[in-house]
């Protein structure tokens, strides 16, 4: 019986002891695996500080795993007891190990595969688990920053600046409607940007929300790990948890980091800097001209080469270059700029004797000088077919109806024609010279029809613009003359004779003011002059208003402030709109339609409102003295002739200034006319031309008047360097009429 015993005991044994030697095998061939882990670790580490550069991306993932490699061979299992007990108790433990040890190997190997293949910025994605530290001020309260447009620093010292316009609650109700990410939108006051979540995210927030753990994987029901169990140990003590003063970094990165400062510090490793292109770039402008740099400045220029060596400047030129006395005395005469040759050629029977060129310094001197100094820029050249610069205008062809060819002359005057003026009808043509006479003319045949001798100059003429009546206004000296021609139908004269007797129910007082209305009588009656009107200065010029009953009358005086009288035909009474003087009346004019009165003195136009008694506008006529002035039949434009040969259209809803200023006369501009129905307007001048243009106003404010020059009309002689002197467009017809100082109408159709 206890040979029995005895011999299971020495069975136990054994079986122990071969179980011991086995785990012993075992634990040596392992400790063997981990030195040569090791081993090959440092031998990494070693190639890994000097690559550093190249492979940042492996350096962060090795130094992961070495950490997992120190917390397997760390800790518990080293510290196992020697006792056969507690190896028993450990030896699951040994095989989980083992089984752990293997897939970390495994692990180990197919990530140094997967770190040959992507080689990225590490900086990329930040994949820990840390806070942000783009903005590096700290743990401080953000509204610190509130007065300041930064919002804190970044990783490189520069400022991290707030989004340039915080949202307001309107803004954010339309964005709250309108993006679709809203919801997962999140505000970071640390960089003060919005930033987007991802779904991981969202589930975390979500699983957070809910009281759940973080990580899904976490298993919060796992078994408890039994460090002290109720067993009586041999060596207990040993078995417990490493205390925290254990965790302190493995020597082999204690190593590696001091290695890595050592070599900063050394210049070996540069630290990331980003390119500082502030201070701008400078680069050599005649270095080697294909360079990457000079390609990129688009005007570079390539230095200017040195013509090579002629004849001229050999040691031993050919004798025709060699310079004769007559030649080197006229070269020594010339300035040095007209030289043909710097230098006088000369001859030597070596180059041994050539001396040293004495400018040489001073001509290399000049030309760095000229390579510094040489303008940077080239001038590119505009290749702009003149013909583009020219405005598109229409053809002439497309304008028409205008005047283009002399019709008719009106002869018979012996004096220089200074005004004509022609009946609302468009029959009958009157005009008034300087020999004072008024004659009448059809139009149609230049016949003249009636002659009135007024016995003066005639300055101005000017026919009732009312159909119903046939009154013609004749100003000379300082009298203004009605005549009443009777070249017209029954109704119309007996209408006149209505209007010019109409004053006896209203007599006005006589005398009362500076104008004098007469009635004239005996040889001036039967001639058809009606009335006299006789005024304090010489009238210069006398123009109707639209409706017939109202002329005006201008007398250019610097001294006086009577240079303008309204008479009214119908009550016999006159009166001077102008208390002052406001500068030397040239000419007037009414509006067609509205109660506006023109006034144009030296440089300017003036617009008066009648009923309002006030001024409404001033126009800058940028001229030097007004001569003519004619208003557009819409009554918004209005054209101004000048002595200075302009001639400028205004605007007057666009601006005080001319809208054009045409300079189409070589000499003085007399005068300027509007078509009543046409879009034509023209201008005579002393040049002896007269130019007419097509000038199409639109009803569209935003469209500015098309103003095109169709003809120049030619046929009136220069006299005493006088030419046309007045010009009219016909009432119904694109016609025009001109009179000048050759005594002669013409009529251009």
């Amino acid at each position: 019986m206890e040979s029995n015993m005895a011999g299971t005991e020495r069975a136990r044994e054994a079986k122990k002891a071969r179980e011991k030697g086995a785990r012993k095998r075992s634990k040596e061939e392992r400790e063997e695996e981990q030195e040569e882990e090791r081993e090959e670790e440092r031998e990494e580490e070693r190639e890994e500080i000097f690559n550093f550069k190249k492979k940042s991306s492996e350096h962060d993932e090795d130094e992961d795993l070495s950490d997992s490699e120190d917390s397997i061979f760390s800790g518990l299992e080293d510290s196992g007891s020697d006792s056969e007990d507690d190896e028993e108790e450990e030896r699951p433990d040994d095989e989980e190990h083992l089984k752990v040890e293997t897939e970390q190997v495994e692990e180990k190997k197919k990530k140094k595969g997967g770190e040959e293949e992507k080689k990225e910025d590490e900086y990329e994605h930040d994949s820990s688990d840390e806070e942000d530290i783009r903005n590096t001020v700290g743990n401080i309260p953000m509204e610190w920053y509130k007065d300041f447009p930064h919002i804190g620093y970044d990783l490189d010292g520069k400022k991290i600046y707030k989004p340039i316009r915080n949202k307001d609650e309107l803004d954010d109700f339309l964005d709250k409607m309108e993006n679709a990410d809203y919801w997962r939108t999140v505000h970071d006051k640390q960089t003060g940007s919005d930033i987007v979540l991802s779904d991981e995210q969202v589930e975390l927030v979500n699983r957070l929300q809910k009281g759940q753990f973080g990580d899904v994987n976490f298993n919060e029901y796992q078994p408890q790990v039994e460090f002290f169990s109720k067993d009586l140990m041999l060596h207990p003590v040993t078995n417990r948890p490493a205390d925290k003063r254990s965790f302190i970094p493995s020597l082999i990165e204690k190593e590696k980091v001091s290695k890595l400062v050592h070599a900063i510090k050394m210049g070996w490793i540069k630290p990331r800097r980003l390119e500082d292109d502030s201070r701008g770039r400078y680069y050599d402008l005649w270095a080697s001209e294909d360079s990457s740099a000079l390609a990129k400045h688009k005007m570079h220029l390539p230095a200017p080469k040195i013509p090579l060596p002629g004849h001229h400047e050999s040691y031993n030129p050919p004798p025709e270059y060699l310079f004769t006395d007559e030649e080197r005395a006229l070269w020594e005469q010339q300035d040095p700029s007209d030289r043909k040759c710097p230098f006088i050629p000369r001859k030597f029977s070596s180059l041994r004797q050539v001396p040293a060129f004495p400018r040489f310094i001073h001509e290399r001197f000049e030309r760095c000088l000229d390579l510094y100094l040489c303008p940077r820029q080239r001038k590119m050249r505009v290749n702009v077919n003149p013909e583009d610069l020219i405005p598109k205008l229409p053809k002439p062809k497309d304008l028409q109806p205008f005047p283009t060819t002399q019709s008719l002359v009106y002869r018979g005057h012996s004096g220089l024609v200074r005004s004509i003026s022609i009946s609302p009808s468009g029959q009958w043509l009157a005009s008034g010279s300087d020999d004072g006479s008024v004659r009448f003319w059809e139009v149609c045949s230049a016949r003249c029809m009636k002659t009135v001798q007024v016995g003066g100059a005639v300055k101005s003429i000017a026919w009732n613009p009312n159909p119903s009546v046939c009154l013609l206004a004749v100003a000379l000296d300082s009298v203004l003359l009605i005549l009443s021609p009777s070249l017209a139908d029954r109704q119309v004269v007996s209408s006149t004779e209505r209007l010019l007797s109409g004053h006896q129910e209203a007599e006005p007082e006589e005398g009362a003011g500076p104008v004098t209305w007469s009635e004239v009588e005996g040889e001036e009656l039967t001639q058809g002059i009606r009335l006299r009107l006789q005024h304090p200065k010489a009238i210069h010029q006398v123009v109707w208003h639209a409706k017939g009953d109202y002329l005006a009358t201008v007398m250019p005086d610097h001294s006086s402030h009577l240079q303008v009288f309204i008479h009214q035909v119908s009550r016999r009474r006159s009166q001077n709109p102008f208390r002052k003087n406001k500068g030397l009346v040239q000419c007037v004019s009414f509006h067609p339609v509205r109660p506006y009165f023109f006034v144009a003195t030296q440089r300017s136009v003036r617009i008066y409102n009648l009923i309002k008694q006030e001024m409404t506008k001033k126009l800058q006529a940028n001229s030097k003295w007004i001569s003519s002035m004619a208003v557009h039949p819409g009554g918004d434009h209005v054209i101004c002739g000048s002595y200075d040969c302009r001639l400028s259209w205004f605007d007057l809803d666009l601006s005080t200034k001319p809208y054009k200023i045409l300079r189409h006369h070589k000499k003085a501009v007399r005068g300027v006319a509007y078509h009543r129905l046409y879009p034509l307007f023209a201008s005579a001048s002393d040049d002896g031309s007269v130019i007419v243009c097509h000038g199409t106003v639109y009803n569209d404010l935003l469209q500015n008047p098309l103003i095109v020059p169709v003809k120049v009309l030619r046929g009136h002689v220069i006299t005493h360097d006088l030419g046309v002197l007045d010009v009219t467009f016909h009432p119904t017809q694109p016609w025009i009429f001109s009179s000048g100082a050759d005594a002669t109408i013409r009529l251009f159709t």
